[in-house]
């Protein structure tokens, strides 16, 4: 049973939250009973609803996953001008309420930078960290849209929110940017992750935009910072998130390894999701 609720933040704001645990418990444990908190970090657009494939891998390995809807997302309040690193806050907030000590911290895709952010800003808390094709801090060390299907959206957003907004007014997904090992895996393993995705965008692109900006501008944070170990995974044929980013992470990361998907895209690769509990199971 997962329970949801809404988390007060000290600003006035609130997150909507969702546990597997039943409930909080102690602050000095490191998670449910004697196994592993996650604090999954959603892609972008998601509303933070945990997926059906994540609740199952967590159930049978003994599991406590902890989701949230980033500011905008999901019920979750704005946070005008957040950027990458402001996850750690709101993250550090969630566990104190939930009564989570340590925890390790999992994201995929949008979600990937904001989980290399906790560990950065949480040192004392992240025992490790999972990375499943996420974007990459910006940098002109290599060309950062290559690759990309669709960067109309983050070049706009490297320009501000205002530029970033105007370019939603007419932004279309682009089914070229998914394999056909992405379609698969949507219409297989993953359906609970493209029924959210809709509905997050029906919602409005608010959160959307915020992530780009944010993607696109200063993280609030150096790689280089991120002491915990962590586990990059690429899909080779990644369309939305070309393996560069992958690359660049592991160069810049001071405890990182890579998996490399050669046959996988932006969403298949998520099949390593159970594997990758696992690795952290092991770094706890």
């Amino acid at each position: 049973m997962v329970i949801e609720q809404d988390v007060e933040l000290s600003d006035g704001r609130t997150l909507r939250t969702y546990d597997s645990g039943g409930g909080a418990q102690g602050a000095s444990g490191g998670g449910y009973g004697d196994g592993l908190t996650v604090v999954w970090h959603h892609g972008s657009p998601q509303t933070g609803v945990p997926l059906e494939p994540l609740l199952t891998a967590a159930a049978e390995r003994g599991i406590r996953l902890v989701s949230y809807g980033r500011p905008s997302y999901g019920g979750s309040s704005p946070l005008p001008g957040r950027n990458v690193a402001s996850a750690a806050a709101d993250v550090e907030r969630i566990a104190d309420a939930l009564g989570v000590g340590s925890f390790a911290t999992m994201g995929a895709s949008g979600g990937g930078p904001h989980a290399l952010a906790c560990a950065a800003l949480l040192p004392d808390r992240v025992t490790g960290v999972v990375c499943l094709a996420g974007i990459a801090p910006y940098t002109r060390d290599f060309d950062w849209y290559e690759g990309m299907v669709s960067p109309g959206g983050l070049r706009s957003a490297a320009d501000g929110r205002e530029a970033r907004e105007l370019y939603a007014a007419t932004d279309e997904f682009d089914p070229a940017s998914f394999t056909s090992a992405d379609f698969a895996a949507l219409a297989g393993t993953w359906p609970s992750l493209g029924d959210d995705a809709m509905k997050a965008g029906q919602a409005g692109p608010d959160g959307l935009i915020d992530d780009d900006v944010a993607f696109a501008t200063a993280w609030g944070f150096d790689l280089a910072e991120v002491a915990a170990p962590v586990l990059l995974v690429q899909g080779g044929r990644d369309r939305v998130v070309p393996p560069s980013h992958a690359a660049s992470m592991l160069a810049g990361l001071p405890r990182a390894e890579l998996w490399v998907r050669p046959d996988d895209g932006h969403v298949s690769v998520l099949d390593t999701c159970p594997a990758a509990m696992d690795w952290l199971g092991a770094r706890r």
